[in-house]
């Protein structure tokens, strides 16, 4: 059973923030003129996304910010609001430039997808006949609750929709307290085993539990998508009861993540770049209308990163589990060997390709 609940500075509840600005990190014109140097500088260099240094991409006076931010990301409540990057970087080319730099100084970048992308384009790609079923950040539909299979998430706000596509954020140790709280004989389940669909759909999975306890810090996987089917071929043959209290589980987190009482709102604007620790907050979007004209509608660019090895979280004295397990992005399908599901035993009792 877990210890109990946690507390700050991992614990927060939206409404609580949502009047602050201590969460925001507004650039001054002094840093705003950094990021133009820098990339002036990242050209001259010939510096590519792929090989790029802090050296291609100097910020003398931001580099402390971001070193704080980084603090914030790893000991605090796990998600920072950067606001005023130049609506004059905001092209596709030079956007995706500036957020590899500010990467740079958080972590080191690692595939989204299988082919190997480290930066995506969040937009609605609309119909596709050679893809009938895009992924959903590609469409304008809701996104649930879920994390990201990286230490951080970072999201640059290039256009917004004419209406709706809101960010939602919800603390991982509020989703926790509240499942103590509500349904302490489902508490337990949050820390055993369950299955994962790979998440680049190349038919690997991954076992792991939905929370990790690090001192008074959680660690969260989830993803309900990857997990209803994972849940299902997992427990192929198993208990009725242990699927039906998972399937409880579930629903209580998603309903919990998405209650007005924890979830914070976020409307992104152009030159807003979100920066969260996946570990600590869950994300979702909402639904959105956009605008007819391809040039004015809704445009983000993601970035996953893993940790730099010293900025990990650390707590004193924990033993050999004072450190979250890293998430290092997708396994590109070219180094992947694709085995097929073992059926399950009685209990969901399973070889995995990765366990966490």
């Amino acid at each position: 059973m877990p210890a109990g609940p946690f507390t700050d500075p991992a614990l927060w509840y939206g409404p609580d923030l949502a009047g602050h600005d201590d969460w925001v990190l507004s650039l001054s014109a002094e840093t705003r003129e950094e990021l133009r140097t820098a990339l002036r500088t990242a050209r001259a260099r010939s510096a590519t996304l792929l090989r790029m240094t802090v050296a291609d991409f100097p910020l003398p006076t931001l580099a402390a910010e971001l070193k704080r931010a980084a603090g914030t990301l790893s000991e605090g409540r796990g998600f920072l609001l950067i606001k005023g990057i130049p609506a004059d970087l905001l092209g596709e080319a030079e956007a995706s430039t500036v957020l590899r730099g500010i990467g740079q100084y958080l972590g080191r970048p690692v595939p989204q997808t299988a082919d190997g992308r480290t930066l995506c384009h969040i937009r609605d790609a609309g119909p596709n006949l050679d893809e009938p079923a895009p992924p959903a950040y590609l469409t304008r539909a809701a996104l649930p609750f879920h994390t990201a299979e990286a230490d951080l998430l970072g999201l640059l706000c290039l256009r917004s929709a004419r209406s709706g596509g809101r960010t939602l954020l919800a603390g991982a140790a509020a989703v926790h307290n509240a499942v103590l709280d509500t349904r302490p004989d489902l508490a337990g389940r949050l820390y055993r085993r369950h299955l994962f669909d790979g998440p680049s759909g190349e038919g690997a999975y991954l076992a792991s539990p939905l929370v990790t306890r690090h001192g008074d810090r959680p660690s969260m996987r989830y993803d309900r998508v990857r997990l209803g089917n994972g849940a299902r071929t997992a427990c192929d043959g198993g208990p009725d009861g242990a699927r039906a209290a998972d399937r409880e589980l579930y629903d209580l987190i998603d309903t919990t993540a998405a209650s007005p009482a924890v979830r914070l709102e976020l409307d992104l604007q152009p030159g807003d770049l979100l920066l969260l620790d996946n570990h600590v907050v869950l994300h979702a979007r909402s639904a959105y209308e956009d605008f007819d004209t391809p040039e004015r509608r809704r445009h983000l660019l993601r970035m996953w990163l893993a940790r730099d090895e010293d900025a990990a979280p650390t707590v004193r004295s924990a033993g050999p589990h004072s450190r979250p397990v890293p998430r290092t992005g997708v396994t590109p399908s070219d180094v992947i060997r694709p085995r097929s599901l073992r059926r399950a035993r009685p209990g969901c009792d399973f070889t995995p390709l990765r366990t966490h």
